[in-house]
């Protein structure tokens, strides 16, 4: 698999997306996934950003979305967050990238007053109309685990039993080994993502909170999790996605450290290639 960076690294730099684009490559990456909303670049960044990955030669693996307002429970705002995520298909296609990553939300007021069934549906039906969409332009979406008590996907199960239920070739899921080890997920459980799986996370935490640290930093054991995921085979990219330094003003030793670490341990396990 290649070993890729979620470009959101670099937002403490104070610099335009080309220069972390452009430590990207320097570091040794072999992708990066773009963290951007269509909705906020105008034609200028986006052509900017695509020809700086070709000039690089640094391929733009995956879009992340963030789009809880999928499942709300205004129908308006269901339209509206469809048709934000269509622009994220759209600009995945321009940019040549494999995958969206999509984020759906959570069951709101603690799964009282709307059915947690109803939102269910919801996203079932929103996530199917996109895989349609995703499928036209020979995209594919990549569905988070998120490891939070009211999150639609916090479990293999769960995450297993939607992909089925949205029953769509262009819908697959995301592994995130930290948000597997804060939701208490074995790694053996990541064999039922047999074929359901296209695009990795990568990150450390201290197993309690979300933490997205450079691995060594927190508790994550990270070689059952790459065994396993080395054993789905997996045609596509482990990306390291991280928060924010401590000190700021070393963002680039916190990247390279990340990048150094996860090279040694995808190599441990014959993943990287």
């Amino acid at each position: 698999m290649k070993l890729g960076l979620i470009n959101s690294a670099w937002a403490q730099t104070g610099q335009d997306t080309l220069h972390g684009i452009r430590l990207t490559k320097e570091i040794g990456f072999d992708s990066i996934d773009i963290f951007a909303d269509p909705l906020d670049l105008d034609v200028r960044q986006r052509c900017g950003i695509k020809r700086e990955c070709d000039r690089l030669g640094l391929p733009i693996v995956s879009l992340a979305c963030v789009a809880v307002g999928l499942i709300d429970f205004n129908p308006s705002v269901q339209r509206f967050h469809l048709e934000r995520c269509r622009r994220y298909l759209d600009l995945a296609y321009e940019f040549e990238a494999r995958n969206v990553l999509l984020v759906l939300g959570e069951y709101i007021w603690e799964k009282q007053v709307i059915s947690p069934a109803e939102q269910w549906q919801t996203a079932v039906r929103q996530v199917r109309a996109l895989g349609e969409r995703a499928a036209e332009l020979g995209l594919q979406l990549a569905l988070e685990l998120e490891p939070f008590r009211l999150s639609l996907l916090n479990t293999v199960p769960s995450m297993v039993r939607f992909l089925e239920e949205v029953n769509h070739p262009a819908v697959k899921a995301n592994i995130d080994i930290s948000h597997l080890v804060l939701s208490q997920t074995a790694p053996e459980e990541l064999r039922q993502l047999k074929g359901k799986a296209i695009h990795v996370h990568l990150s450390d935490c201290d197993g309690k909170v979300h933490g997205d640290l450079p691995p060594g930093r927190g508790v994550v054991p990270f070689e059952p999790y790459l065994r396993e995921i080395k054993a789905l085979e997996i045609d596509g990219a482990v990306s390291i996605e991280l928060e924010y330094s401590p000190e700021p003003e070393r963002i680039v030793e916190w990247v390279r450290e990340a990048y150094e670490a996860t090279d040694r341990l995808m190599r441990a396990v014959g993943l990287r290639g």
